[in-house]
């Protein structure tokens, strides 16, 4: 049984009593006192479709008076369409303006075999992002690696006006510098989006100076929002601290570097950094987010430096130590000049003793300031820091430096001649970029 009781939406004609289709001398059943009803119900009928036909006419009427954004109809109080080009230029015209080319000139000295000295001028591009203008003067964000051993760095402007310009700061675990320019001719500066409010498959511009083609852009997506990726600051193979990055397909190539990663409203989210240049890896480049950049910023102005703690230890990881040992007894196992290992090798300074069990930590190499005041001293070994494990100089660096500050207190646990002990250093403030 279907939800009405008679056959109205049935294709089925019903037979009744007393109804003959087709005689023209009687439409309607005999006896029917319903037919002056039904045409009562016909004529109202129609006449409210007309009704309805009239109100949608004058709809329409209000509807085609409404605001118009090229062809499409825009109701009042709506947002307004844009068409999806459009809005890629316009955020490509918002940030063009804030994003300088950067041009470091180097200088290094050689010698020749004879003695002879030589020197050597190099000329590094890449780019920058003007972010900040106070007292006369303009700020330019890049990174490290951008303005490394800079004899003389110039910034190029969108409109190719070249100026003159200063370090105010730099920080290698971040790369990122800060730069100093005049800032009279300088009108646009960069706004900066929330970086932590990307999301994955979002479109974003890449804009910089790759291969010194300067006021260059190029787009694609977030790939990742927040990406970890170790560095070894002195390429040894050894990491030393880890970066946090947004992820892009965005083309990013040499000369991209410091320059602006931003979103479809022109807000600078993130500051390109490298790219993953393997052969045969494509559309994988990085850039710093900016709620990271942001307080490095800030402290490279106020201080020319990130302020960290800092324990005063030079140390390698336990498991690379081990490594480095056992290559070396390798070496010497096939000797020399009829000499076996043992007679041939210098002494040297016994190592140190690991215990059964322990096969990550610190060793350390040399000691400074409050580590050597707490009585550390090479070849003890790191293996916890207050309560947390330690297992690399990588574990060792984050620790102090998220969660720890200049003037806190540390509680250290390491291994001397195979027995487990602990001592307490007041942290300092570190003062280069060794630890």
């Amino acid at each position: 049984m279907g939800l009405f009781r008679d056959n109205f939406y049935s294709t089925k004609v019903p037979r009744r009593s007393g109804w003959r289709f087709g005689d023209r001398n009687d439409r309607f059943p005999r006896g029917s006192r319903f037919a002056p009803q039904t045409v009562r119900v016909a004529f109202v009928s129609s006449l409210i479709s007309s009704l309805a036909v009239a109100l949608l006419f004058t709809l329409f009427g209000a509807f085609r008076g409404a605001e118009y954004r090229g062809d499409v109809p825009v109701m009042a109080g709506a947002a307004p369409y844009m068409d999806p080009s459009e809005r890629t230029i316009q955020a490509a015209a918002k940030v063009r303006p804030v994003v300088v080319s950067i041009i470091n000139h180097s200088e290094r000295e050689g010698r020749r075999a004879d003695g002879r000295r030589f020197r050597v001028e190099n000329t590094m591009l890449g780019s920058g992002i003007i972010f900040q203008k106070k007292g006369g003067k303009a700020f330019i964000v890049t990174n490290a690696h951008v303005i490394q051993n800079a004899a003389e760095i110039r910034a190029v402007l969108n409109n190719g006006r070249e100026l003159p310009a200063s370090v105010v700061g730099k920080d290698t675990l971040s790369d990122l510098a800060v730069l100093e320019v005049d800032g009279r001719d300088i009108s646009a500066v960069a706004e900066i989006g929330d970086s932590r409010k990307l999301r994955v498959a979002e479109m974003v511009i890449a804009v910089g100076n790759p291969l010194g083609f300067g006021d260059s852009l190029s787009m694609g997506i977030v790939s990742y929002t927040d990406r970890f990726i170790p560095v070894s600051l002195d390429q040894d193979g050894e990491y030393d601290w880890e970066l946090e990055v947004i992820q892009t397909d965005a083309a990013i190539n040499q000369g991209n570097s410091g320059g602006a990663l931003a979103n479809l409203n022109g807000e600078v989210v993130g500051i390109n950094s490298m790219k993953v240049a393997f052969t045969g890896v494509e559309g994988i480049g990085f850039a710093i987010p900016m709620h990271s950049a942001l307080p490095v910023m800030e402290s490279l102005i106020e201080y020319g430096k990130v302020k960290r703690p800092y324990m005063g230890v030079a140390s390698v990881n336990l498991s690379v130590y081990l490594n480095d040992l056992l290559r070396d007894d390798e070496e010497d196992a096939g000797g020399t000049d009829g000499l076996n290992g043992d007679e041939g090798r210098e002494e040297e300074e016994a190592g140190p003793v690991i215990p059964e069990g322990v096969t990550e930590g610190v060793v350390v190499l040399e000691t400074y300031g409050p580590a050597k005041a707490a009585g550390l001293r090479f070849p003890d070994i790191i293996v916890q820091l207050d309560d947390t494990p330690i297992g690399s100089t990588l574990e060792l660096r984050k620790y102090l430096y998220r969660e720890k500050q200049i003037g806190d207190k540390l509680k250290v646990t390491f291994y001397r001649d195979g027995e487990r002990r602990t001592t307490v250093l007041r942290l300092a403030e570190k003062e280069d970029d060794n630890e």
